[in-house]
């Protein structure tokens, strides 16, 4: 039977499984949980739960023995994942199962469904009826939490949390005690030249998308000082090109600063790209995490003002690195916030918050940063 983690000592080398996501960013953040797991049990043999998206990552990740996909999510795929734990652990089964994507259905039930003693994260019941209970430990009480983003989280947790950083709460989910905020990634290196500055200017909710005027501004001033930029990301699909921030991205790309490297590498040959150029500017999206995991120094464009309210959840997810600076809103909007970020489009007729970050506070942060 499955129960709530409690911070128990799980025994001599325990086997444990960490189910993760199929987002780029998502395992960047679970990092810090898998090396405090390798802290706290040296010799446990740690199985991940993954996603081809991320798969060279999980393979190069020293804390990680064994990974399989169970994305994108397919009963195939996780029934495969099931029936393989006897031979995976040679009949002792999983010591504790941790589910790394937050409320998804889909690996709320396969972490319990891999049978593990303990459940830390969202977990369904053994015969999968209903949530698995939760504790009265605090850590066990952000499970239940409806806010995650504001201030007020902080206060209710007080004593108990250093910050709402995402990296953190899965860390002490799993009564893990790490350095929360040190994200790491291998690379591998590009297939080019990498240029000076890289930027990447599309993201999951248009919400989140910095005006094509103002990214102009930013390629015009680069080109005027002889910089080379590469935009990175994905090309749309056939059909997609109007959608989301590929507008914006084909403007940029017909820029002659700017040279378009999109699908020109694999995610972690985007990771050595980074690793590589002098600077990043970047909205909120899966290369953010990426370039503060390998140490570029990076600007986030972020519609959120200097109170942190804006349209992401920046507290739940800004990287706390030092050499990746926000660049905040002049203007303030609340909306996204009230609306626990489910929006994908602006919530008001026009885009106050993004529009705020004025591209002139980026280039001269931008110029600071080349410096």
């Amino acid at each position: 039977m499955t129960r709530r983690y409690e911070g128990q000592d799980l025994g001599p080398r325990p086997r444990i499984a960490v189910v993760g996501s199929d987002k780029l960013g998502n395992f960047i953040v679970t990092t810090p949980l898998l090396r405090g797991l390798r802290e706290r049990f040296p010799d446990a043999v740690i199985d991940f739960y993954g996603s081809p998206v991320n798969r060279a990552f999980e393979e190069a990740c020293p804390w990680i023995d064994w990974r399989t996909d169970v994305f994108p999510p397919d009963e195939e795929r996780a029934s495969r994942a099931v029936d393989g734990v006897a031979a995976r652990t040679e009949g002792q089964g999983y010591a504790l199962g941790m589910n790394c994507d937050g409320f998804n259905p889909y690996t709320t039930e396969l972490v319990t469904r891999l049978g593990p003693t303990f459940a830390a994260g969202a977990a369904l019941t053994d015969d999968l009826s209903g949530p698995l209970p939760l504790g009265d430990h605090p850590y066990h009480r952000i499970l239940a939490d409806p806010d995650w983003t504001s201030p007020d989280f902080l206060e209710r947790y007080e004593g108990h949390l250093t910050s709402n950083y995402i990296g953190e709460l899965f860390a002490r989910m799993a009564f893990v005690e790490t350095d929360f905020f040190a994200i790491s990634l291998e690379s591998a290196p590009p297939p080019f030249d990498v240029p000076d500055v890289l930027v990447h200017a599309n993201a999951n909710r248009t919400a989140k998308l910095w005006p094509a005027a103002s990214w102009l501004d930013v390629a015009e001033w680069c080109g005027a000082r002889g910089l080379e930029v590469g935009l990175v990301g994905v090309l749309p699909k056939p059909g997609r090109e109007g959608t989301v921030g590929y507008p914006i991205e084909a403007a940029l790309a017909a820029h002659p600063a700017v040279t378009d490297l999109r699908d020109r590498t694999s995610p972690i040959e985007l990771a050595g790209a980074l690793e590589r150029c002098r600077a990043c500017v970047t909205v909120d999206s899966g290369p953010l995490h990426v370039a503060a995991a390998v140490g570029c120094p990076t600007l986030a464009v972020f519609g959120n003002d200097a109170e942190g309210v804006g349209a992401s959840p920046l507290d739940l997810w800004l990287p706390r690195v030092g050499h990746v600076e926000r660049v905040p809103s002049a203007r303030h909007c609340d909306l996204c916030l009230e609306d626990r970020f489910k929006d994908d489009a602006c919530l008001r007729p026009i885009h106050l918050c993004m529009e705020g970050v004025a591209a002139g506070a980026v280039i001269e942060r931008l110029d600071a940063l080349l410096a």
